[in-house]
């Protein structure tokens, strides 16, 4: 058994990569993708480019203050 593919979240640009990572990985495009979850497909491409949202910057800003980061890997479910 490999080792999985994990990603520390610590600023846009790094949620970004994971997610567009684990999207290709799932064999999507942007489109499917976003159409899955209800999102606009522009949202999506800004975040896996690392664009600080409002959203992006509040997590980050969530996360430094606490003096933690998400890492996020493949789900065992």
């Amino acid at each position: 058994m490999g080792t999985r593919e994990q990603y520390r979240v610590y600023s846009a640009e790094a949620l970004g990569q994971a997610v567009k990572h684990f999207r290709e990985q799932a064999g999507l495009t942007q489109v499917e993708l976003a159409r899955r979850v209800g999102i606009r497909r522009t949202y999506l491409a800004e975040l896996e480019t690392g664009h600080v949202t409002e959203q992006t910057e509040r997590l980050v800003r969530l996360l430094k203050e606490l003096g933690v980061r998400i890492t996020i890997g493949e789900a065992s479910w």
